[in-house]
This record gives structure tokens, sequence and C-alpha cells, in this order.
């Protein structure tokens, strides 16, 4: 069940260079992904470019639907709702992962192999520096070996690796996340590769 919508308050200058708020509204952008139990993606904002242009007030640069990633050399702030999880994830094949990646043009950011092996159906990886707040709830932050559990109030900064989101709860988790552009090193990019 989500929670409460949350208001998405935009700040600029007038024509003498005072500070004014220019917008105080939910969020425009809300989109479920993957179906009804899906995760509901609050697209709060994004840039193009670092660093970022502040001008008197043009706005958010314009985007259709969702992306997972932020624009190359920019950043995005969203927020997901992470529903309690069900059965459905655990007998989800690779292609239905792919698939849901494949809304938020990420199909390629689908790392589930469909092999028992997989440590989660919606396991992936993007090359972003991700800030994770955790607003409400609790969730369970799977990683290739191990995992932890956060909850309200903790801070997950995600480094480009591979991971995945698990709510085993019975309550809806509230996370926010900033996604900052990024480039793997060398090294790690020939892994990857």
């Amino acid at each position: 069940m989500p929670t409460a919508p949350f208001r998405r308050i935009v700040t600029g200058h007038n024509a003498e260079g005072k500070a004014v708020i220019l917008e105080d509204a939910p969020p425009p952008r809300v989109v479920r992904i993957g179906g009804e139990n899906g995760p509901i993606f609050y697209e709060v904002w994004n840039t193009r470019e670092t660093p970022a242009g502040i001008d008197r007030g043009s706005g958010e640069p314009h985007e259709e639907g969702v992306v997972l990633a932020p624009p190359k050399n920019g950043t995005r702030i969203r927020v997901l709702d992470i529903p309690p999880e069900g059965d459905n994830i655990t007998t989800m094949s690779a292609e239905e992962a792919r698939a849901h990646f494949a809304e938020v043009g990420a199909a390629g950011a689908s790392s589930h192999t469909g092999e028992a092996g997989s440590r989660h159906a919606f396991m992936h990886r993007t090359e972003t520096v991700d800030y994770g707040l955790v607003l409400e709830g609790e969730v369970v932050l799977i990683m290739d070996e191990g995992e932890t559990t956060v909850r309200a109030g903790d801070i997950v900064i995600q480094r480009g690796t591979n991971h995945g989101w698990s709510n085993r709860t019975d309550r809806n988790c509230r996370i926010a996340f900033v996604l900052i552009d990024g480039e793997y090193d060398a090294d790690l990019a020939g892994v990857f590769a």
C-alpha cells in the first residue's frame, strides 16, 4: 500500500534576483513499474550537466516516462515506494525481469540470470553513484555476497554495484534516491564488459 503523496517545492529567482518559490505541488511524474505489485516511481527532478546550470526559473529538463539512470553527466532524484514482496518474485524468469527493467529504459541493467543461484529477480547494476535514504519502513539490500536490512533513517551509498531490494515486511518502504552519473575505473570496466 503506497503512502501519502509528498510535495516537490522548486525555488528560483525573480526578475530582481530575489529568491522565490516557483512550484509547490506533488511530483508531476508518478509511474508504477512492473504491474499492480510493482514499485511506484516518483520522479522528482533531473539535471543534464555538471556543474548544473542555475538560472531564474527554467524548470526541470523535460523527460518522457521514467528512466532508471540519470542523464549522462547529470543527476536524478526520485522517491520509490517498494511494496511488500510477493511470491511472484521467486518464480520470475530472467526475461520477465529484463522486461520490468525495460519499462525504465534499462533492460541491460538486469543481472537476474534465471538460475537457481540468482540472489533476487531484480538484481541490477548501473554505472552510477546512488545515495538511498530510507524515509519509512524497511527493505533488505541484497548484494552478490551478503545482505543487510536498512530502516528509516539509514542511508545507502551504492557505488555501481550489483544489487537488489527486497521488502520482506507487510508494509510499504519509501526510499529517496539521488543518482549521479558515474564511470567505472578501467579495472572494473573490464570485469563488467
